[in-house]
């Protein structure tokens, strides 16, 4: 493989490390296409390489977010034990089913999803609270230290229910394997809003989960023989690099931003799926 190949493959996986793990989602999303659009790939090949991807950088997201005690491991094993039947499905139809109409149907969930977590978190909206809040008699410093979200331990929420959460890891690791990119962007909103998990919890979880059933899709993909370890190797060294510094990045950024990051990225991936 030519050197400037393997520098590009350890950049995209910095950026792609980075990102997904401050919004929960692996790298894949940004890896994956960067393989079909940068690379030419296969798409089957990219979608196998791409899922160790995002084993390699949930591995290593999990690492910091454990030390800061910001996973709930309940939450997480739970959704796990429900994606890992998904993941073994999604490979499988892999390989015996792609069909443009699903492209199209799932790409315009992800803009519609995208577009209402953007206009929830508006990106200056915490910017006028603050500004307000200092424009108040008295201290203003303490008021906006005290707005400012706080990032609590996993401790603090309470176990989610089996029969909701099982159905959710199920279709989390189907899509995890088909599209090779996790699951992670559409688990984390869910997290957030349907079951009211803080964001910084729900991202952390995010990644633990996906370091389980992605793990079972990895398996799944060497069955098939639908992994190229070159890229594997270079794309992992970007990806261990960019996922630390998004594990350290995480805990400055307030949950606002990181779901507008979210937001962001499930736009780009639903024009980039409108594409293919």
């Amino acid at each position: 493989m030519d050197i400037y190949i393997c520098i590009l493959l350890v950049i995209v996986g910095i950026i792609a490390g980075g990102y997904g793990t401050i919004v929960g989602s692996g790298g894949g999303f940004i890896f994956v296409p960067a393989l079909l659009l940068i690379f030419h790939m296969d798409p089957k090949l990219a979608a196998g390489s791409g899922l160790v991807i995002v084993l390699i950088n949930s591995l290593s997201g999990v690492v910091g977010y454990a030390k800061q005690k910001q996973i709930s491991y309940h939450t997480g094993l739970t959704l796990s034990a429900g994606a890992i039947p998904g993941s073994l499905l999604g490979v499988w139809l892999l390989q015996i089913y792609s069909s443009s109409y699903f492209y199209v149907i799932f790409a315009t969930v992800l803009v519609a999803l995208g577009i209402f977590l953007f206009a929830k978190n508006p990106p200056f909206a915490s910017l006028k609270k603050k500004k307000r809040l200092l424009s108040k008699e008295g201290s203003g410093e303490d008021e906006v230290a005290a707005a400012v979200e706080k990032t609590p331990d996993f401790k603090e929420t309470a176990c989610l229910p089996l029969v909701s959460i099982l159905p959710i890891g199920f279709f989390m690791g189907i899509l995890s394997s088909y599209l090779g990119i996790g699951g992670g962007w559409l688990l984390v909103p869910i997290l957030i809003y349907a079951f009211k998990l803080p964001t910084h919890i729900a991202t952390a979880t995010s990644i633990f989960s996906l370091t389980i059933y992605s793990l079972v899709g990895v398996f799944s993909q060497l069955f098939y023989s639908s992994i190229d370890w070159n890229t594997v190797l270079w794309g992992s060294i970007g990806v261990i690099i960019g996922s630390q510094i998004g594990v350290l990045l995480s805990r400055k950024i307030p949950g606002t931003v990181i779901l507008q990051m979210l937001s962001v990225l499930l736009i780009i991936i639903g024009f980039r799926m409108y594409l293919s």
